[in-house]
């Protein structure tokens, strides 16, 4: 009776089993099953956030490009002492078109400015330089010269602001004048003819400007006409770089001599660099 009896339990034991372990696996699943769900839930939930940053992101950087590209063209269409004035006026806008500048900038495999520095590395650091539009002044911080820093306002002791027309500078008083992608105003040719007042003889004018204002295929200036114009204000032609894609360079240094009197000079006319609206 015994022995059956203990057969009995343990036919019994292992039916009742498997329902237990059905019961416990059912429970591991459903714990399984929530955690999931909880853990899916708040994944999911996580993303609201980032999604939302980012639009606020995109929206604030279309703002400012538009803010940029509004502030750019203003540039490109009105005289330099203009744009001194509407900066003087507007400070706050100054900061603002150089945050859009080096954002567009940052796009550009290499930089012009860059470039220059290289330049003058390679030469005597004794080289007097006025950089005309200077804007964040990376020129005089990366090169052992004494650079004159200017531009149409200024946020940095050490830069000048002024109409570039018209610098402080007395004349025949520096080696080098830069002009990095700020030929901007409709009167630049007077930018041009203020660098030839303060370079001394023999001294150095580099210009690095967009290339599709040099390109007159898609209405840009002849690269030909344009330093025609500036030999006969009294410049000699030296090197012309148009290896980059992006922009073009052109070195000039001052004549020795130069015949006081001079025939009216015929300046291109430079297309306005504008931003395409997104």
């Amino acid at each position: 009776m015994k022995e059956g009896s203990s057969r009995k339990r343990k036919r019994t034991n292992s039916r009742l089993e498997p329902k237990n372990q059905l019961k416990q696996k059912a429970v591991k699943s459903n714990g399984t099953s929530e955690h999931v769900k909880s853990a899916n839930s708040s994944t999911s939930a996580s993303p609201k956030r980032p999604k939302s940053s980012s639009f606020l992101e995109k929206m604030r950087a279309r703002l400012s490009g538009g803010h940029f590209r509004m502030i750019n063209e203003k540039l490109y269409t009105c005289t330099g002492e203009e744009a001194h004035n509407y900066f003087r006026e507007n400070p706050s806008l100054f900061e603002m078109y150089h945050t859009g500048y080096q954002e567009q900038m940052s796009h550009w495999p290499e930089q012009p400015v860059n470039v220059i520095i290289k330049w003058l590395k390679n030469h005597s650091p004794s080289l007097v330089v006025a950089d005309f539009g200077c804007g964040d002044a990376r020129l005089s911080k990366n090169v052992k010269n004494k650079v004159h820093s200017f531009d149409l306002l200024s946020n940095d002791p050490s830069v000048i602001a002024c109409d570039m027309s018209n610098i402080p500078l007395d004349a025949s008083s520096v080696d080098v004048a830069v002009f990095c992608l700020s030929l901007m105003g409709t009167n630049y040719p007077s930018y041009i003819q203020e660098a030839h007042r303060v370079l001394k003889p023999s001294g150095w004018l580099l210009i690095a400007e967009v290339k599709s204002r040099f390109d007159p295929n898609n209405g840009g200036a002849d690269p030909k006409e344009f330093s025609k114009a500036i030999s006969n204000l009294g410049f000699t032609s030296t090197w012309k770089d148009f290896s980059n894609k992006m922009f073009i360079l052109l070195y000039f240094q001052k004549k020795e001599k130069h015949s006081s009197k001079r025939k009216e000079i015929e300046w291109p006319e430079l297309k306005p660099c504008i931003y395409k609206r997104r």
